[in-house]
């Protein structure tokens, strides 16, 4: 992974010194309310519902052993024992002390970390597909090109200020796993007709409460010239989008309202007049990529014989390496998921023990590495296959083994009402609900592939409008009520998911969701996945069940 230059260190350096100035200022009562807002958005601070929330940047979800153990002291330190984990890849704590954050941030650049900006009207963290670099159906590895992103996006001084938060996405991959048709760019790396790689570019997507899929602006762009078209695009956003009001500021609703093709027409007429400026030379490119070698793989891993006896005779085990685990590009590896979606914790926290714990298992079976999903999990990258049985054993006492990986459990959530003060309505108590209702592995397990999400308001941090099962909180006069959506997907037939009926009351919604299950056994054709069968009968069958006695 990419390890800071000194340039990089100062930088951060410098930035935790002057927000440091600036927090103080604030207490201090020199700086208003309104001027500071600006200020902390850009370092990564909200204020919440019941106190601050720090949001900590995971570059395209990459961290370290030592990251994790830096974590697991600032859980302790500062914050209430924990820390979350969010759908693009960043970390969050709840319950920092305002007058202490400084402090947090300059523990973080101790270790190669930040908060710049991962909220506020600028260029948020570069994500990507959280098996880059190790799945079998990659082109190219996208990371070195994330990280070029990142250098090139962080404090960038034209674009400090935009109409709205701007999401980058970078896919190498033939399954796309990470959402790029529902970035304000999607990037793809791809092969052209004489075999040479670049990027197919897609422009315009987004989620929130105007779910939009992304659409190909250019299918195929050199990589030399990939900083210098991002930029076009930025600025015709930049002069563009709408500033009178944040709902429509979106580069997704310039786009739609533009039309793609004057759009296009836009940025290519800016391209043109910088791209010569700006272009990346193999040699920069060479060099980032050397930070992301492979590592020292055994030759010989696929050899161990005991892998395939554990399997033959332990059920559970078996169980968890079918849901948890993932083919890997060298033989004898696996990718493990390490599942942050027990039945009794909220989805994607982690508490100090177990960042700690993970910390040593990374450094004691995937080269101390560490990734985050869009999924609010955990990836150990590249474990041998003859370590995999002792990895399941200590990750199961650790509570973090649930071998629920892709199927009804395995919840994307945001925080709700318990914490956001933008929420609606709540969900970590209802996905604790479903998690009860659905506490049988083997019916769970049968059902297969179900993704549901679940948001607390419109703003769709848990992107609830591509969930294959969608939830929604709304507020109606006061109460928590829900709407539901069914169909939606951010993978590569990406589809926003079809409003089911009127919204529910908070206490019918488990069993909504398990009547909608229900619906699915019966209707489904031999091994058909819950969206295939949506596709093909519509959301009528579950409709009449879910309404039946309303």
């Amino acid at each position: 992974m990419y390890q800071y230059n000194d340039n990089d260190q100062t930088l951060i350096e410098q930035r935790v010194a002057q927000f440091r100035r600036q927090t103080e200022s604030y207490l201090k009562g020199d700086i208003s309310d309104d001027q500071f807002r600006a200020l902390r958005l850009m370092n990564g601070l909200y204020i919440q519902t019941h106190a601050p929330m720090l949001r900590i940047a995971g570059p395209y979800g990459l961290f370290n052993a030592k990251q994790f153990r830096k974590l697991a002291h600032i859980a302790r330190t500062y914050d209430k024992n924990y820390c979350h984990f969010t759908t693009r890849q960043n970390v969050q704590f709840n319950w920092p002390q305002l007058e202490r954050v400084p402090d947090i941030l300059e523990e973080l650049a101790s270790v190669q970390m930040h908060a710049i900006q991962t909220s506020g009207n600028c260029l948020r963290n570069t994500s990507s597909d959280h098996l880059a670099g190790i799945c079998v159906d990659e082109i190219e590895d996208p990371r070195p090109y994330c990280e070029i992103i990142r250098q090139w996006t962080t404090l960038h001084p034209e674009f400090a200020y935009l109409p709205r938060k701007f999401k980058i996405a970078v896919s190498g991959a033939k399954h796309d796993r990470a959402a790029t048709q529902f970035h304000d760019i999607g990037l793809h790396l791809v092969t052209n007709d004489a075999g040479e790689i670049g990027f197919k570019v897609l422009v315009g997507g987004g989620l929130g409460r105007t779910p939009i899929i992304g659409q190909v602006i250019r299918p195929y762009l050199e990589k030399k010239h990939l900083l210098s078209y991002l930029e076009a695009i930025l600025r015709i956003y930049n002069l563009f989008g709408r500033r009178d009001n944040k709902y429509k500021a979106r580069i997704k609703i310039l786009v739609k309202e533009s039309g793609l093709e004057k759009f296009a027409e836009l940025v290519e007429n800016e391209w043109l007049l910088i791209r010569d400026n700006l272009e990346l030379d193999a040699g920069r490119i060479d060099a980032i990529k050397a930070q992301f070698a492979p590592p020292a793989y055994e030759a010989n891993a696929a050899q161990d014989a005991s892998f395939t006896e554990h399997l033959a005779d332990n059920k559970a085990f078996a169980t968890w390496i079918k849901y948890n685990t993932a083919e890997h590009k060298i033989v004898g590896y696996r990718a493990v998921f390490v599942s942050l979606k027990a039945p009794d914790s909220p989805p994607g926290d982690m508490t100090d023990t177990q960042l700690d714990a993970v910390a040593d298992l990374a450094d004691r079976y995937s080269f101390g590495e560490i990734r985050s999903t869009h999924r609010q999990n955990l990836i150990l990258a590249d474990v041998k296959q003859a370590d995999l049985f002792p990895l399941w054993q200590q990750l199961d006492a650790l509570k973090l083994a649930t071998p629920n990986n892709g199927t009804a459990t395995d919840i994307i959530c945001c925080p709700g009402l318990d914490f956001c003060s933008l929420a609606n309505a709540g969900t970590i108590g209802i996905s604790k609900e479903i998690n009860d209702a659905l506490d049988d592995l083997d019916y769970l397990h049968d059902i297969g592939d179900v993704k549901i999400n679940m948001s607390g308001c419109m703003n769709g941090c848990a992107h609830q409008s591509v969930g294959h099962i969608g939830v929604l909180g709304v507020d109606k006069k006061g109460a928590e009520w829900y709407q539901l959506t069914l169909g939606g997907s951010s993978e590569n037939e990406a589809a926003i998911g079809e409003r089911l009926g009127p919204s529910i009351a908070k206490d019918q919604v488990t069993q909504a969701i398990t009547t909608i299950l229900a619906v699915y056994l019966k209707q489904r054709l031999d091994d058909e996945s819950f969206l295939d069968t949506v596709k093909r009968v519509g959301i009528t069958p579950f409709k009449e069940q879910v309404y039946a006695d309303h």
